[in-house]
């Protein structure tokens, strides 16, 4: 448990706009390293802040990082919330607003990289640069145009609560949990029980399920999130984007259609890896992130 604690940082909560959100952080080993810029780490959907407990401790050796559940997820709040990409931008930049107030290296995975994207756009001064790991299409950018109104008007009757609960009771067990993270993952060493009980334990917060009910609801429209590339497109900033070579979520060839649109975007490819690179080679993205980082100033 203690080893636990520390990889994990000093967790602390943070009361935004009446609602409780989880953060942690670690002060930068080196005394030397003071001037580097603080990181700030953005979860994956479904996920927490505990999801790099392989990255806070090595990235602390050269640079102050913090990490936040995003509201909805975690040990934040189930809270009633708009969910949508731009409010959690809207959270983000109220963290660093308050607790950093000096640019960052944001550093985002799956939906954190789509956050941590749209608050770079939006929030220049915020950001000097970007770490993306598999960054996620947009709605629109998935659905031929002609057939976008249709099919969200399909899911939206599946998106009801007369749905959504029995479903959050049906997923929310260990055997469920762990056969969907081993679908995800290549390296099935790495779904431990710890990895399940960090997946399986939000679930049973007070607002799960309402919180799975307006997530599906609002997936569902085109303006959850803007598109990806036209954000690509907006950001002139240092990007680095990493992706696993055998993601079966958000495929590479994805991935290999983004560095064309901004001359900025450096793409390494984690061989061994699957959608979670961070966990499954850990020493190596860890490698990568401190590498560029001290080469991309």
């Amino acid at each position: 448990m203690g080893d636990r604690r520390l990889r994990l940082g000093n967790q602390r909560d943070w009361v935004w706009r009446g609602w409780q959100v989880r953060y942690t952080f670690l002060r930068a080993v080196n005394p030397s390293e003071t001037s580097n810029p603080p990181l700030l780490l953005l979860h994956g959907f479904g996920s927490a802040l505990t999801q790099w407990h392989e990255n806070l401790l090595p990235l602390s050796q050269s640079y102050p990082v913090y990490a936040l559940d995003l509201v909805g997820f975690g040990a934040s709040e189930k809270a009633s919330a708009p969910y949508k990409v731009g409010f959690w931008v809207e959270q983000v930049y109220e963290f660093w607003q308050t607790f950093i107030r000096q640019p960052i290296v944001l550093v985002g995975h799956s939906l954190g990289a789509l956050v941590a994207l749209t608050a770079a756009a939006t929030h220049p001064d915020m950001v000097e640069r970007l770490v993306l790991l598999t960054l996620p299409a947009a709605r629109q950018e998935l659905l031929p145009k002609r057939i976008q109104a249709v099919v969200g008007e399909v899911e939206s009757l599946f998106a009801t609560p007369l749905i959504i609960t029995p479903l959050l009771y049906l997923i929310r067990r260990p055997r469920i949990i762990r056969a969907v993270l081993r679908s995800i993952y290549i390296n099935q060493e790495r779904v431990t029980e710890e990895l399940v009980q960090n997946f399986l334990l939000p679930g049973y917060d007070r607002g799960a399920a309402n919180v799975l009910y307006r997530l599906t609801k609002a997936r569902t429209q085109n303006d959850f999130s803007y598109q990806t590339k036209d954000l690509l497109s907006q950001v002139q900033i240092p990007i680095l984007l990493l992706w696993g070579k055998d993601d079966r979520v958000i495929p590479l060839d994805w991935g290999r259609q983004l560095p064309p649109l901004n001359p900025k975007i450096k793409l390494v490819i984690i061989p061994d890896a699957g959608h979670c690179p961070y966990d499954e080679r850990a020493e190596c993205v860890n490698t990568e992130i401190q590498d560029w980082l001290a080469n991309s100033g």
